[in-house]
């Protein structure tokens, strides 16, 4: 079977200035990286699934972080440089770090039984190692391109990258 690319939060609400989760200038050069990325696949004929952050506007969430992502506002949408390749049925909404808490993303990666399991997007050290982990304990090959994930701490995503590689035993290009 092809790939899954999982494409992690790549939303206005982390990736355009002015909102309160920005995750920064950095952050916004992984983007031809995960246009380019995503086009390979789409042509390979591997599934593009987009998680999505997604929370109530009194979610617990936002004891720990400003509020982001609010259902109803523009900061869940998927960026419009990746619009291209966005359907409605290839968008998991989630309110968690991990893509696969509380969504479907699990059934439907059994569904697709890929080779193999990219994912890429932000941030790094904090819903992309979440769902790497969880992908991992369902037994997936994983694969991060490390061009292809970022974070608004460089420390943090350094140390994710390493903790993915080692701990998690993802293969980080």
């Amino acid at each position: 079977m092809p790939n899954t690319v999982i494409v992690v939060d790549m939303v206005r609400g982390f990736l355009e200035p002015g909102h309160n989760l920005y995750c920064g200038d950095e952050s916004r050069k992984i983007i031809p990286n995960v246009q380019a990325l995503l086009r390979r696949e789409k042509n390979a004929g591997s599934e593009i699934v987009f998680v999505c952050d997604h929370h109530l506007p009194d979610d617990l969430e936002f004891r720990m972080f400003p509020v982001h992502c609010v259902i109803g506002t523009e900061e869940p949408e998927v960026i419009p440089e990746l619009a291209e390749f966005v359907t409605a049925a290839n968008i998991v909404p989630k309110n968690r770090y991990s893509g696969f808490f509380n969504t479907d993303l699990e059934q439907r990666l059994a569904r697709h039984r890929p080779d193999r399991v990219i994912i890429c997007g932000v941030c790094t050290d904090i819903c992309v190692m979440h769902t790497t982990s969880d992908a991992r304990n369902r037994d997936y090959d994983v694969e991060i391109p490390a061009d292809c994930v970022a974070s608004f701490d460089a420390e943090a995503h350094h140390w994710a990258l390493n903790h993915i590689q080692k701990i998690l035993g993802a293969q980080v290009l």
